[in-house]
């Protein structure tokens, strides 16, 4: 991983240096936009409307629009402002963390110690930890002040972005507000339907199946050496000349997506038999193996009943 910012915490008299770094990264594959007649790349250019120039980035400025009047801001304006120069990260109070609605989080980023005693980085995580409560805490980050959330995760800071209590809108739908009436019998079927699919919560149990989907595509069509004919996307010719079998991709891209998801029911199902096979198997020797001594034992059972007889 590579720091993208480096600055401070600063809780009370205490000042803590930290690397920021993003916790998260986008596993999508990356596609690019091609004219669909020849394959070329389609670029796109910053042009200026009123020159007609395409404008490279660096003298590209910002501006503000208001009743027909345009304010223009250049980097040296916005590098002005005060905050935008702040290396803080400025703890504002301890709260508890269920306080926070989830709606408020957004981007996260793991924060390690920039020093090279961590001691009063260590001090706040196990404040952290011991208070069980979360730091609000202000900081600027890429041109914008930013309100975050301090909070412990494994054995690291983490530091989350919140939104502004402004951004997060109210939802106001009137269907909601008609008499809606639930049934105690409705309520106790739901409940069950609940229960019956009531779990630890496992992420690795999930997966993110139209981008495997797609993985399979691309690598079907690399395998084809295929052209840009789209039309022949979703039908593959076998490769034993005419009357071959035609294979659909999406077709057998549903049947491995089916069987994947089949797979642990499936597993499951043929234990099951195997057992009941086995144990009954088992039953049978069982009988068989009874029968045999009972036949063994009853010439030994008929001399006893003649001598007593006798």
């Amino acid at each position: 991983m590579r720091a993208i910012w480096k600055g401070s915490i600063a809780f009370g008299l205490v000042n803590v240096p930290v690397k920021l770094y993003s916790a998260t990264e986008d596993h999508d594959v990356s596609l690019h936009q091609v004219h669909n007649k020849d394959g070329g790349r389609i670029r796109y250019q910053r042009k200026c409307e009123v020159c007609g120039e395409v404008v490279a980035y660096e003298d590209i400025d910002k501006a503000y629009e208001e009743e027909g009047r345009t304010v223009v801001l250049t980097s040296a304006d916005l590098k002005s402002l005060p905050e935008e120069n702040s290396r803080d990260i400025e703890v504002v109070e301890f709260v508890p963390a269920e306080q926070l609605d989830p709606i408020m989080y957004e981007r996260p980023y793991y924060l390690e110690p920039d020093s090279k005693s961590p001691k009063a980085y260590m001090l706040l995580l196990r404040t952290l930890q011991d208070t069980e409560r979360v730091a609000i805490v202000q900081y600027a980050l890429r041109q914008k002040t930013r309100l975050g959330a301090l909070r412990v995760r494994g054995d690291v800071l983490m530091l989350q972005s919140l939104l502004w209590d402004d951004e997060v809108r109210e939802a106001d739908f009137p269907a909601l507000d008609s008499d809606i009436r639930i049934s105690d019998k409705e309520l106790e079927m739901s409940s069950a339907l609940v229960d019956s699919m009531a779990r630890d919560f496992d992420p690795e149990a999930y997966t993110d199946d139209y981008q495997v989907q797609l993985r399979q595509l691309i690598a079907a069509k690399l395998e084809r050496g295929d052209s840009l004919d789209t039309e022949e996307t979703f039908g593959v010719q076998a490769a034993e000349g005419e009357g071959g079998e035609v294979i659909d991709l999406m077709e057998a891209l549903k049947r491995s997506l089916d069987k994947k998801r089949g797979g642990a029911s499936g597993a499951k199902t043929a234990e099951s038999k195997a057992g009941a096979k086995t144990s009954g198997t088992s039953r049978t020797a069982k009988a068989k193996a009874k029968d045999e001594t009972d036949e063994e034992k009853a010439p030994a059972k008929a001399r006893t009943r003649a001598k007593k007889n006798a």
